[in-house]
């Protein structure tokens, strides 16, 4: 088994929601059932010990496929695989919430939060052994083996949130999902706890689904990201490559709302609109009507993920060479 082997597969996985108003309702108002797709045929592996991201707007399903891979959801049509685990036993997969504080017990100590998933698999033979193991996870997420006796709402949110990272890892987890797991604290402690989890990916071989919607954070914790619009995979491609030479117009679009201190003032193209609503999605590219780069064949057909050098992206305009920026066009 070597560190490029894929952990995770996805292939063409979607996901449907009945959105449907109450029984009586649509019979007394004539109305049908109403579906959305919050995931539309997604397809992506992770490799062993590498850190893959999804990024996109608040409703891109991004959390959707977070809930899938940890089984909170049950795919409506494709098939996710795990990879063998360590010593060919199942692969462990654990999830990091968004809020630390609505994820943690407020009823429950600390030691009683970390040591539950130890004592529920039965990962250590004795009780003392299993509080030798919450007192060495509370140390490895810098936190104080004293910290055991103490309820969740005695500490701050970037502390919290080191609770539910040891939490996670009390079951020797491979895979960790990350659904925003900093969006919640201040930027100074943002920074902590991706440091926290970087220190942690390298010494115990973790891999990371990383789900956000911050491409400063992204940038500094991926090795591959996926950009989702609308339940859709529209690009993926090498963390470095997506930032300095994004492919899709929509790519584009979000890391152009990234501050520049460089260039404070730099010209950016201005694309409006709000995304459409996912219960009635446009016709062809779901993106077209806020792409300046959108003709008929956009309207009317849908695209297919292409491979473009070591990334893959859908889009009409790239794959016929009618995306290139000012400065592809002078060189």
């Amino acid at each position: 088994m070597t560190p490029a082997d894929p952990i995770l597969s996805i292939d063409h996985v979607s996901k449907e929601f009945d959105v449907s108003a109450p029984w009586l309702n649509r019979v007394l108002e004539r109305k049908p059932k109403l579906y959305v797709k919050a995931v539309n045929d997604v397809s992506l592996t992770i490799p062993r010990g590498s850190c893959f991201s999804i990024v996109g707007e608040s409703g891109c399903g991004k959390s959707t496929v977070a809930r899938l891979v940890t089984g909170l959801y049950s795919t409506s049509a494709g098939e996710i695989r795990f990879g063998p685990g360590t010593g060919g036993r199942p692969v462990r997969v654990q999830m990091i919430f968004q809020d630390p504080q609505s994820s943690l017990n407020p009823r429950w100590r600390v030691g009683d939060i970390i040591a539950e998933p130890i004592r529920e698999m039965k990962l250590r033979a004795s009780e003392e052994e299993t509080r030798e193991r919450v007192d060495d996870l509370l140390r490895i997420v810098g936190l104080a083996s004293d910290d055991v006796a103490k309820f969740p709402h005695e500490f701050s949110g970037g502390q919290r949130q080191r609770i539910s990272i040891a939490r996670a890892l009390a079951s020797e987890p491979e895979l960790l999902v990350c659904d925003e797991p900093t969006s919640a604290l201040d930027v100074s402690v943002q920074a902590q706890i991706l440091n926290l989890m970087r220190r942690l990916q390298k010494e115990l071989g973790l891999t990371y689904l990383f789900i956000s919607h911050d491409l400063s954070v992204v940038r500094h914790m991926s090795d591959r990201i996926a950009v989702m619009y609308l339940g859709r995979i529209v690009e993926m491609a090498p963390a470095e490559d997506l930032f300095t030479a994004p492919q899709h117009p929509y790519s584009r679009l979000l890391l152009g709302t990234i501050p520049d201190i460089h260039a404070p003032n730099r010209n950016r193209e201005l694309q409006g609109g709000e995304p459409p609503s996912p219960l009635n999605p446009p016709t062809g590219c779901t993106f077209h009507p806020r792409c300046a780069l959108a003709d008929e064949r956009c309207r009317r057909e849908e695209p297919q993920l292409r491979d473009r050098g070591d990334a893959t992206v859908s889009c009409h305009a790239v794959a016929e060479g009618r995306a290139r920026t000012p400065e592809e066009k002078e060189t």
